[in-house]
Protein backbone atom coordinates (compact mmCIF):
# COMPACT_ATOMS: atom_id res chain seq x y z
CA UNK A 1 0.00 0.00 0.00
CA UNK A 2 1.10 3.50 -0.69
CA UNK A 3 0.33 6.93 0.55
CA UNK A 4 -3.25 6.99 -0.52
CA UNK A 5 -4.12 3.27 0.57
CA UNK A 6 -2.44 4.33 3.86
CA UNK A 7 -4.14 7.76 4.07
CA UNK A 8 -7.85 5.82 3.92
CA UNK A 9 -6.74 3.19 6.84
CA UNK A 10 -5.93 5.56 8.95
CA UNK A 11 -8.50 8.32 7.93
CA UNK A 12 -10.57 7.78 11.38
CA UNK A 13 -7.33 9.33 13.45
CA UNK A 14 -6.19 12.26 14.54
CA UNK A 15 -4.60 14.31 11.94
CA UNK A 16 -1.50 13.82 13.95
CA UNK A 17 -2.28 9.75 13.42
CA UNK A 18 -2.77 10.33 9.88
CA UNK A 19 0.48 12.32 9.41
CA UNK A 20 2.32 9.58 11.10
CA UNK A 21 0.74 7.12 8.43
CA UNK A 22 1.71 9.47 5.48
CA UNK A 23 5.45 9.97 6.45
CA UNK A 24 6.16 6.45 8.24
CA UNK A 25 8.68 5.20 5.10
CA UNK A 26 10.62 7.87 5.77
CA UNK A 27 11.16 7.23 9.29
CA UNK A 28 13.55 4.80 10.06
CA UNK A 29 14.33 2.57 13.59
CA UNK A 30 12.46 1.97 16.04
CA UNK A 31 12.97 4.81 18.10
CA UNK A 32 10.02 7.06 17.77
CA UNK A 33 10.61 9.11 20.94
CA UNK A 34 11.00 12.51 18.29
CA UNK A 35 7.50 11.87 17.59
CA UNK A 36 4.56 13.10 19.91
CA UNK A 37 1.97 9.95 20.74
CA UNK A 38 -0.63 9.89 18.35
CA UNK A 39 2.15 9.99 15.07
CA UNK A 40 3.95 7.22 16.80
CA UNK A 41 1.04 5.87 16.93
CA UNK A 42 0.63 6.07 13.14
CA UNK A 43 4.05 5.05 12.11
CA UNK A 44 3.20 1.99 14.14
CA UNK A 45 -0.28 1.69 12.45
CA UNK A 46 1.28 1.97 8.77
CA UNK A 47 4.10 -0.56 9.84
CA UNK A 48 1.57 -3.28 10.74
CA UNK A 49 -0.45 -2.60 7.43
CA UNK A 50 3.01 -2.85 5.08
CA UNK A 51 3.71 -6.14 7.36
CA UNK A 52 -0.07 -7.48 6.62
CA UNK A 53 0.06 -6.85 3.00
CA UNK A 54 3.15 -8.26 2.23
CA UNK A 55 2.63 -11.39 4.56
CA UNK A 56 -1.08 -12.22 3.07
CA UNK A 57 -1.65 -15.12 0.69
CA UNK A 58 -2.64 -12.63 -2.17
CA UNK A 59 0.35 -10.61 -2.41
CA UNK A 60 2.29 -13.78 -2.21
CA UNK A 61 0.46 -15.30 -5.24
CA UNK A 62 1.17 -12.12 -7.13
CA UNK A 63 4.44 -12.23 -6.43
CA UNK A 64 5.00 -16.03 -7.40
CA UNK A 65 3.75 -15.14 -10.82
CA UNK A 66 5.25 -11.46 -11.12
CA UNK A 67 8.40 -11.53 -13.75
CA UNK A 68 12.02 -13.60 -12.02
CA UNK A 69 13.87 -11.27 -13.10
CA UNK A 70 12.30 -8.37 -11.93
CA UNK A 71 10.58 -9.86 -8.82
CA UNK A 72 12.84 -8.48 -6.13
CA UNK A 73 10.88 -4.87 -7.11
CA UNK A 74 7.55 -6.11 -7.73
CA UNK A 75 6.65 -5.01 -4.27
CA UNK A 76 7.51 -1.46 -4.71
CA UNK A 77 5.39 -1.02 -7.95
CA UNK A 78 2.62 -3.51 -6.06
CA UNK A 79 2.78 -0.47 -3.56
CA UNK A 80 1.66 2.23 -6.39
CA UNK A 81 -0.67 -0.30 -8.13
CA UNK A 82 -3.00 -0.89 -4.65
CA UNK A 83 -2.74 2.65 -4.59
CA UNK A 84 -4.28 3.00 -8.32
CA UNK A 85 -6.83 0.47 -7.21
CA UNK A 86 -7.53 2.20 -4.08
CA UNK A 87 -8.14 5.16 -6.58
CA UNK A 88 -10.78 3.80 -8.32
CA UNK A 89 -12.96 2.03 -5.34
CA UNK A 90 -13.44 5.17 -3.63
CA UNK A 91 -15.82 7.37 -4.73
CA UNK A 92 -15.21 10.73 -5.90
CA UNK A 93 -16.23 12.63 -2.55
CA UNK A 94 -14.47 9.97 -0.76
CA UNK A 95 -11.19 10.18 -2.49
CA UNK A 96 -11.29 14.46 -2.70
CA UNK A 97 -12.42 14.22 1.02
CA UNK A 98 -9.59 12.38 1.85
CA UNK A 99 -6.74 13.82 -0.28
CA UNK A 100 -8.08 17.10 0.40
CA UNK A 101 -7.14 16.56 4.13
CA UNK A 102 -4.16 14.48 3.68
CA UNK A 103 -2.74 17.18 1.74
CA UNK A 104 -3.69 19.76 3.99
CA UNK A 105 -2.18 17.96 7.07
CA UNK A 106 1.78 17.54 5.04
CA UNK A 107 1.24 21.11 4.33
CA UNK A 108 1.61 21.94 8.07
CA UNK A 109 3.85 19.92 8.90
CA UNK A 110 7.60 18.81 7.37
CA UNK A 111 8.20 15.64 6.01
CA UNK A 112 11.13 13.61 7.03
CA UNK A 113 14.21 14.35 5.16
CA UNK A 114 13.74 11.10 3.10
CA UNK A 115 10.55 12.36 1.71
CA UNK A 116 11.36 15.76 2.14
CA UNK A 117 11.17 16.87 -1.65
CA UNK A 118 9.01 14.33 -2.76
CA UNK A 119 6.10 15.95 -0.80
CA UNK A 120 5.49 19.27 -1.92
CA UNK A 121 5.51 17.19 -5.53
CA UNK A 122 2.41 14.91 -4.33
CA UNK A 123 0.69 17.78 -3.10
CA UNK A 124 1.28 19.75 -6.28
CA UNK A 125 0.99 17.63 -9.09
CA UNK A 126 -2.18 16.09 -6.55
CA UNK A 127 -0.61 12.42 -7.19
CA UNK A 128 -3.08 10.82 -4.95
CA UNK A 129 -6.07 11.60 -7.34
CA UNK A 130 -3.99 10.89 -10.44
CA UNK A 131 -3.29 7.33 -9.23
CA UNK A 132 -6.59 7.11 -10.84
CA UNK A 133 -5.61 6.76 -13.64
CA UNK A 134 -3.55 3.53 -14.51
CA UNK A 135 -0.73 5.21 -16.82
CA UNK A 136 -0.19 8.29 -14.14
CA UNK A 137 0.43 5.06 -11.64
CA UNK A 138 2.79 3.21 -14.24
CA UNK A 139 4.73 6.51 -14.80
CA UNK A 140 4.95 6.94 -11.13
CA UNK A 141 6.39 3.06 -10.54
CA UNK A 142 8.66 3.75 -13.61
CA UNK A 143 9.80 7.40 -12.19
CA UNK A 144 10.49 5.72 -8.71
CA UNK A 145 12.52 3.07 -10.74
CA UNK A 146 14.95 5.93 -11.97
CA UNK A 147 16.54 6.63 -8.44
CA UNK A 148 17.31 3.32 -7.82
CA UNK A 149 20.60 2.08 -9.29
CA UNK A 150 21.12 0.08 -12.11
CA UNK A 151 18.65 -0.52 -14.91
CA UNK A 152 15.01 0.43 -14.29
CA UNK A 153 13.88 -2.74 -13.20
CA UNK A 154 10.56 -1.18 -12.06
CA UNK A 155 10.00 0.27 -15.53
CA UNK A 156 10.60 -3.08 -16.91
CA UNK A 157 7.32 -4.02 -14.67
CA UNK A 158 5.26 -1.90 -16.37
CA UNK A 159 4.54 -3.88 -19.53
CA UNK A 160 3.62 -6.95 -16.90
CA UNK A 161 1.52 -4.58 -15.06
CA UNK A 162 -0.49 -3.82 -18.03
CA UNK A 163 -1.26 -7.36 -19.05
CA UNK A 164 -1.53 -8.91 -15.85
CA UNK A 165 -4.42 -5.49 -14.97
CA UNK A 166 -7.74 -7.96 -14.68
CA UNK A 167 -6.02 -10.60 -12.10
CA UNK A 168 -4.47 -7.78 -10.32
CA UNK A 169 -7.93 -5.87 -9.84
CA UNK A 170 -9.72 -9.70 -8.99
CA UNK A 171 -6.48 -9.52 -6.68
CA UNK A 172 -6.65 -6.68 -5.08
CA UNK A 173 -10.74 -7.13 -4.80
CA UNK A 174 -9.72 -9.92 -2.38
CA UNK A 175 -6.70 -8.16 -0.83
CA UNK A 176 -8.61 -4.95 0.21
CA UNK A 177 -11.63 -5.76 2.62
CA UNK A 178 -8.99 -8.66 4.18
CA UNK A 179 -6.85 -5.26 4.99
CA UNK A 180 -9.62 -2.66 5.81
CA UNK A 181 -11.42 -5.20 8.11
CA UNK A 182 -7.64 -6.29 10.09
CA UNK A 183 -6.09 -3.09 10.15
CA UNK A 184 -8.62 -0.22 8.86
CA UNK A 185 -9.70 2.50 11.05
CA UNK A 186 -12.97 3.12 11.96
CA UNK A 187 -14.26 6.58 11.16
CA UNK A 188 -13.70 8.28 14.43
CA UNK A 189 -12.75 5.88 16.60
CA UNK A 190 -9.19 5.97 16.29
CA UNK A 191 -6.95 2.45 15.12
CA UNK A 192 -7.58 -1.16 15.98
CA UNK A 193 -4.51 -1.89 17.53
CA UNK A 194 -3.51 -5.43 16.88
CA UNK A 195 -0.39 -7.10 17.87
Amino acid sequence: MNFLAHGWLARGGSDDFLYGNLIADGVKGADLSAWNAQQAAGIRHHRRVDAFVDGHPVVLGVLARSPRRQRRYAGIALDLVWDHFTARTLTSDERNQLTDRCYRILARRPAPARLAAMMPILVEQDWLNRYADFAFTCRAIAGIGQRLSGPNRLAELVPWLEEDYQRLAKDFARLWPAVNDALGVSQGKGPITRP
